[in-house]
């Protein structure tokens, strides 16, 4: 057959010919080609096999016996992330420029925080101990890292959710620089978030977390949970609790746009842990006296006493039913203006 026949012609007749061919003659002679995607695919695992072996030894992923999985490749980022570099010292100057710098100049134009109870501080001296306050914004954080008073405050972590604030390498990098925050799970209880932040407390740093475990859906607060009592009892080391009061009209949940608005951050007594005295027990003795900071907060040091001795104080967590009564004995948050805490009429 010469080189100049029909379409029938093979690979060598096509090579041969000086005129283009048609579509449909390529598609045939594509057709003829010793390769396909399984040869193909065949030839590129091949060629990367042979690769790998041409890496040295430190370089080459280990090899295992044909038919055993291999355990899946453990996530550094989450509950996972290394923190240990936020507490060298260029990440800590680097963290006290952003702080001093930064932080709390926004936080004086967004929030004009006026802070009460420092003087309850006084007898802690230099210690590591566990700021514990409920959280209603994104921008409690920031608003604490501004207030807590020297020499805690440049001389502290965070405890954050792990599924938020360290769910990609970017956030997790950001999170520990700039706030110096560990990862912690909130769905479910592990010893490494403890180990981590006990091993910092033994070394002699401070911890705010907030025991809510998250924001506040509708401007009341929300059952602590037993962490800050757990560190407590197993650090031998007080918890000043803390109330923040007026984020939640600055960056609410679900809100993207900050707007300025007047807070107030009122410091409690320490708190120890009474002998025998579990988590749990502590827990809720912390939460009480964050009530009772609220209602200081809204009223008076005075009326705050005379309610917590008559066991009069209000919950944070509001009225138990009625969504409208919760939002009436809320008061406006809407308002930059502090309305007086009402309480429902009784019958």
């Amino acid at each position: 057959m010469s080189p100049d026949s029909g379409a029938g012609g093979g690979l060598g007749d096509w090579a041969g010919r000086r005129m283009p061919i048609s579509a449909r003659q390529a598609t045939d002679l594509i057709k003829r080609l010793p390769v396909n995607r399984s040869v193909a695919n065949g030839a590129g695992r091949a060629g990367t096999r042979a690769l790998a072996r041409a890496l040295p030894a430190p370089l080459r992923r280990p090899t295992a016996p044909d038919g055993v999985e291999l355990l899946p490749v453990k996530s550094k980022v989450g509950a996972n992330y290394d923190t240990d570099w936020a507490r060298t010292y260029p990440a800590r100057a680097a963290r006290v420029l952003l702080v001093e710098g930064l932080i709390r100049p926004v936080v004086d134009l967004f929030a004009t925080p006026t802070v009460k109870g420092v003087d309850r501080l006084a007898d802690l001296g230099e210690q590591p101990v566990v700021f514990a306050a409920n959280h209603h914004s994104h921008i409690d954080t920031p608003v604490m890292l501004s207030v807590i008073p020297e020499p805690w405050r440049h001389h502290l972590f965070i405890g954050a959710a792990a599924d938020y604030f360290f769910g990609n390498q970017v956030t997790s990098t950001l999170s520990a620089l700039v706030i110096g925050a560990i990862p912690i799970e909130r769905t479910k209880v592990t010893r490494n978030s403890a180990d981590q932040a006990a091993a910092l407390i033994d070394d002699g740093w401070s911890m705010l977390i907030f025991p809510e475990g998250g924001r506040s859906p509708d401007g009341w607060g929300q059952s602590f949970r037993g962490g800050a009592a757990y560190l407590s009892i197993r650090c031998e080391v007080p918890v000043v609790p803390v109330h923040v009061e007026g984020t939640g009209r600055i960056l609410r949940k679900g809100k993207n746009v900050p707007r300025p608005s007047p807070t107030t951050v009122t410091f409690g007594d320490p708190i120890v842990p009474g002998e025998g005295e579990d988590s749990r027990r502590m827990a809720v003795r912390i939460e009480a006296a964050v009530a009772q900071l609220a209602d200081e907060a809204g009223s008076d040091w005075w009326q705050a006493r005379r309610r917590a001795a008559a066991g009069d104080t209000p919950s944070l967590q509001g009225p138990s039913t009625g969504a409208w009564r919760r939002t009436w004995a809320l008061g406006d948050r809407r308002a930059g203006r502090r309305r007086p805490r009402r309480s429902w009429p009784e019958v």
